[in-house]
């Protein structure tokens, strides 16, 4: 979970939003409704004990039609357009340092060095990706410990101000929410794996409940302490966040250590995408004729040419596409599969179908929560970003379309 949103989001969501409150609730409740999602997803896992993600769930629960077009986003956009954004993240990290270096290649680069370590070792890539994450997590604290001694401290309100509640119910607050749903973004990678998990009943609802929770608390702290070491008018439009408040912390050579740790601890989101996706690939190849090829894997059991589709798909997002650009098509597609998903709760409450025990906790609040804001966030975003929100619906519209042609050629 923790990577590209929460190091480079804040500069645009500072444009139109300008209090300290409104921000910081907006990465709580960014936190809550990820956790209302978790304890959803823990239930339908709990069922449906495959891995796949939101295809397995969505094919089990509704029809397998929606199983597919939730499989195609996961396959195109899902984990190729987070893994291609990581890595222009970290490029662009790394040009604070470097100017002039050629980022596109870099970020292209990246994502082909994952996709060759993934593809090797399921033990290599896991190793990789820990030791990250935990460098990241150390990373967020330093700052937060160092942040609060610098000399002179922005003034940033934990109490409400004039105008605060006006931010928080504009449509400028929905459209922010879409760039705090992407940094956590994550919250649900269990369900992917549960097929590799050795006790999924206890270690499903384990993961997706704690590092929720915990990721809540870093990223509030984290943005705290962008807010009070940078002014919020030299935020606005920036993604290299990170720098900026590395060099208020600890000075011009600081935020450049700071800069490329960033770039470097980056590293981890393009792993953990590159690991992730093609495994939904391999499940739909499993199912789907059409896909077998993607099923198909190497003596570890690897699923090779999952690995060299995703990796594509990556590169192309990285060439064709701005970042914002990127990150609004990923957030409006994922923040719609997984509403409906969480939606699969009900479905199931109503077809009295057991699983392992667990029970969504706070139901049926919490899941009405998540879909409520859920479904708030993608009409404000699609009246305010209407060609991103456009590409989006075209991305399912195609995975129908395909999906009926399928059915068509099997008949």
């Amino acid at each position: 979970m923790i990577g590209t949103g929460v190091f480079t989001s804040l500069g645009y969501q500072v444009v139109n939003i300008k209090t300290g409150f409104s921000i910081l609730f907006l990465w709580l409740l960014g936190g809550v409704i990820a956790f209302c999602g978790a304890v959803s997803y823990a239930e339908l896992g709990s069922v449906f004990k495959r891995s796949g993600g939101e295809y397995n769930l969505l094919r089990e629960l509704y029809h397998p039609a929606l199983g597919f077009v939730a499989g195609w986003v996961s396959i195109t956009v899902g984990f190729a357009a987070p893994a291609s954004l990581a890595a222009m993240a970290l490029a662009s990290y790394l040009s604070t340092v470097l100017p002039g270096i050629p980022k596109d290649h870099v970020a292209a680069g990246t994502i082909i060095l994952f996709t060759i370590v993934h593809a090797r070792s399921v033990n290599l890539g896991s190793g990789v990706q820990n030791v990250t994450t935990i460098l990241k997590v150390i990373l967020i604290i330093i700052f937060v410990f160092f942040g609060f001694g610098i000399g002179n401290p922005q003034e940033v309100s934990l109490l409400p101000q004039p105008g605060s509640w006006v931010e928080i119910a504009s449509p400028s607050f929905a459209v922010a929410l879409i760039y705090v749903s992407y940094a956590y973004t994550g919250w649900n990678s269990s369900i992917y794996i549960i097929d590799e998990m050795h006790n999924p009943a206890r270690d499903l609802p384990k993961s997706l409940f704690a590092g929720t929770m915990i990721v809540m608390i870093l990223y509030v702290m984290l943005n705290y302490i962008f807010l009070y070491t940078v002014p919020i008018e030299s935020l606005a439009g920036q993604i290299e966040v990170g720098f900026l408040s590395g060099s208020s912390i600890f000075g011009e050579i600081g935020g450049t250590i700071i800069a490329i740790a960033i770039s470097m601890l980056l590293l981890s989101t393009v792993s953990a995408y590159v690991f992730l996706g093609p495994r939904v690939g391999k499940i739909m190849g499993e199912d789907i004729k059409a896909f077998k090829i993607l099923a198909k894997t190497n003596a570890r059991d690897i699923p090779v040419n999952a690995f060299i589709f995703s990796a594509f798909l990556s590169l192309v997002f990285i060439y064709s596409s701005t970042f914002e650009q990127v990150l609004l098509y990923t957030s409006f597609l994922l923040i719609l599969i997984t509403t409906v998903t969480v939606s699969g709760v009900f479905v199931l409450r109503r077809r009295e179908v057991q699983g392992t025990g667990y029970k969504t906790w706070g139901y049926p609040i919490t899941p009405l929560i998540f879909i409520g804001v859920s479904v708030w966030t993608l009409i404000f975003v699609a009246i305010d970003r209407p060609l991103e929100s456009i590409v989006s619906i075209a991305v399912l519209l195609v995975g129908v379309l395909f999906y009926l042609l399928l059915e068509r050629g099997s008949s």
